[in-house]
């Protein structure tokens, strides 16, 4: 199985257009030693050719630019596109497909929830309909598994999280199992697999047990610390009210994953405010201490 992440940073991306952070502004300005990075997406495949796309970014046209494996090798009209699985509404995880309108209809697996939402509050399945229509496939939010045609040797099994639907979704205050869910990628003929979730904001039980039983953890790096917002004057909401456990602290990330024995160990959605993306910080060194690693765009993992 091979994991390529797309985009490895939070919505908005690093740099943010519009900001000018401690990290934001060193990097436009070559005085950080880190990456820039385009917003959250990763693609899965087992022969390289025919791919799942999990989340599909605004920035999703260049993520497809710089992935020759992906690209059109046959028709006119081609792509190695052949399913796309949507882990939520988010604006930043969906958007992409509009990008994605000029061709063959697009084969969507999501929750029921989260189709709701992207027919009503953001109907972007209704926009779509006039130019590649969307063929939507309900997907499981009690753990059960299920396989995606084209998709080979790849069975998924995806699990209800704890969160917010999104601003924009006429039930944002009334949360419903399937507004968000984490999904283990297995390849059927190894048995090796994947979890992969950059929403965390609560590791229930269910949770701690798909981190156990995985060989690869793509999980949640938005926020080094729950304040992290405020303390730069960004925003008065922490990170757990919106729905990320933040790295540092008790009960953070950094502690969770110290718990997960067998598992390597990846953060991914990365905010641009985290301290992480300054290779050279101390917090990397924390990092790289504990074994967690950070993504960046373009990494691929093979197993």
């Amino acid at each position: 199985m091979k994991v390529r992440v797309l985009g490895s940073g939070a919505g908005g991306g690093f740099p943010q257009w519009n900001c000018n952070c401690h990290n934001c502004h060193r990097i436009r300005h070559n005085t950080m030693n880190g990456n820039a990075r385009s917003q959250s997406s990763i693609a899965v495949s087992t022969d390289n050719k025919n791919w799942l796309l999990i989340n599909t970014s605004p920035d999703i046209r260049s993520q497809l630019e710089a992935f020759p494996a992906i690209q059109p090798k046959v028709g006119i009209r081609d792509t190695g596109i052949k399913a796309i699985l949507l882990i939520d509404s988010q604006i930043d995880h969906t958007t992409g497909m509009l990008m994605l309108r000029e061709g063959k209809p697009l084969e969507v697996y999501c929750t029921e929830m989260v189709k709701q939402d992207l027919t009503t509050g953001f109907p972007l399945f209704t926009m779509l309909k006039d130019y590649c229509t969307v063929n939507h496939h309900a997907v499981p939010v009690d753990g059960s598994s299920f396989t995606i045609p084209a998709i080979d040797d790849l069975r998924f099994y995806t699990q209800a999280l704890k969160s917010k639907a999104p601003p924009y979704s006429p039930h944002r205050h009334d949360p419903h199992e399937g507004d968000n869910i984490g999904v283990i990628i297995e390849q059927i003929s190894t048995g090796k697999k994947v979890f992969y979730s950059p929403g965390l904001g609560e590791i229930e039980p269910h949770v701690m047990t798909a981190m156990q039983e995985v060989d690869c953890l793509l999980v949640d790096g938005t926020f080094w610390t729950d304040d992290e917002m405020c303390t730069q004057n960004i925003s008065h909401k922490r990170a757990r009210e919106i729905g990320h456990l933040p790295q540092s602290g008790p009960g953070g990330m950094i502690e969770v994953l110290d718990g997960v024995a067998k598992a390597r160990k990846v953060l991914i959605h990365i905010n641009n405010t985290n301290p992480i993306l300054d290779d050279d910080s101390e917090q990397r060194k924390i990092l790289d201490a504990a074994g967690i690693e950070v993504a960046y765009d373009g990494l691929e993992i093979d197993l």
